[in-house]
């Protein structure tokens, strides 16, 4: 039987609406992709998590946008992670609700053998004596520029356990890990994460490097603090930093002009975006930092870039100081060993009048250190070198 023309423009017409939302379909990501960002996120209601908990107030954030706690009755927590991921910390000798709203991962207290893989969190359980609840590390001994990590591995109470990318999943499991604390390198390996869920491993992205004020980063240790056991040891540790950059967050801006860059292997310079965190920390301190514009329109994940010598020297050869990056290739002894890396540097204003400094190699490990390392940067301006902690003049 012939369908009639009416029947045929339906039909036609279904197949339009079916291949639109196909389409659709494929055109939406799903996922949060490579950066572990989410390009919508919604805070999640306090009251929706469960009707058996009851929401008394939230963790005060001065600083930090990236993470959120809420807290219920009982002593639980609801962890936010970039308003995607969600945690409910339940408190020793207590039960998860059984009406816990989807999507919600239970982390168990006490915490232990925590399996830490983001190295820029070390820094923080040293700075709250937590290192004895971690088991399990990313990072080999002779990496670590944390004398605790260090010396805590070589006593063996912190073992390697694998690279983000390859864990040692039998000596995670045996070791009856109670958490991963990954950074979000984890998401180009999603299959890795995916399996430790799957042994019932609880898996927590940091997202400290996305925060835009540098001592946001600092107030992720408040997280750290919290799940651990040592949440009042923690806000003193955030504070002790605060408190050093509120001495000279009220000073006049210098004016002077800073360029932080290391020589790579194939002899161009890189240096940093002016969205990074260091070129952050130099406004903070009351410079400006000499690549005031670059990268500012660039969404790449990436925070540096590279540029060839002549292009270098263009933009900085005016700068008033150069700080120079050791934390790549390791430290410079004196200013002879940076002018050998190429003879351009001779003819900047800065080695010329005596303002050239070098970085200390734990320089990005120190995560706890920013407030420190922000004053340091205005006694540099301030040719204050004897208070120097994580710089150091090249003669």
């Amino acid at each position: 039987m012939r369908m009639s023309v009416w029947n045929k423009t339906i039909a036609f017409i279904m197949v339009l609406i079916m291949l639109a939302a196909c389409l659709a379909g494929c055109g939406s990501t799903g996922g949060t992709g490579g950066s572990g960002k989410s390009e919508s996120q919604e805070k999640m209601d306090p009251s929706s998590v469960s009707k058996e908990l009851t929401y008394t107030e939230s963790m005060p954030l001065d600083y930090a946008s990236q993470f959120s706690v809420d807290y219920y009755e009982g002593g639980y927590a609801l962890i936010s992670i970039a308003d995607k991921d969600h945690f409910l910390l339940v408190p020793e000798g207590k039960e998860a609700p059984g009406d816990l709203a989807s999507g919600i991962v239970v982390i168990r207290q006490p915490v232990k053998n925590i399996y830490l893989v983001a190295s820029a969190v070390m820094d923080m359980f040293a700075s709250f004596d937590g290192i004895d609840a971690l088991a399990f590390t990313g990072t080999e001994a002779k990496n670590w520029y944390i004398e605790k990590a260090r010396q805590a591995m070589e006593e063996g109470k912190l073992k390697y356990a694998g690279k983000y990318s390859a864990p040692d999943y039998e000596m995670i499991i045996s070791g009856k890990c109670g958490l991963a604390i990954e950074n979000t390198m984890i998401y180009h390996t999603p299959e890795v994460k995916e399996q430790l869920e799957k042994f019932g491993i609880p898996v927590l992205v940091d997202n400290s490097s996305y925060e835009e004020n540098p001592l946001g980063r600092c107030e992720w240790v408040k997280l750290y603090g919290l799940i651990s056991g040592y949440k009042e040891a923690a806000e003193e540790a955030f504070a002790a930093q605060e408190e050093e950059f509120n001495q000279i967050k009220d000073s006049e801006k210098s004016g002077k002009k800073v360029a932080f860059f290391y020589i790579t292997t194939d002899g161009q310079a890189n240096v940093r975006k002016s969205t990074d965190y260091i070129a952050k920390m130099i406004n903070m301190a009351g410079g400006e930092y000499i690549f005031s514009d670059l990268g500012a329109d660039d969404d790449s994940a990436s925070s540096t870039m590279s540029m060839t010598m002549e292009e270098f020297y263009a933009a900085a050869v005016d700068a008033d100081y150069l700080i120079y990056n050791s934390t790549i290739e390791g430290d410079l002894e004196g200013l002879d060993d940076m002018l050998a890396l190429n003879k351009m540097l001779e003819k900047f204003k800065a080695v010329k009048e005596g303002h050239v400094y070098c970085t200390t190699k734990n320089l990005y490990q120190s995560s706890m250190e920013l407030g420190t390392i922000i004053a340091d940067i205005y006694h540099m301006l301030h040719d204050e070198n004897d208070q120097l902690t994580y710089l150091y003049k090249l003669e």
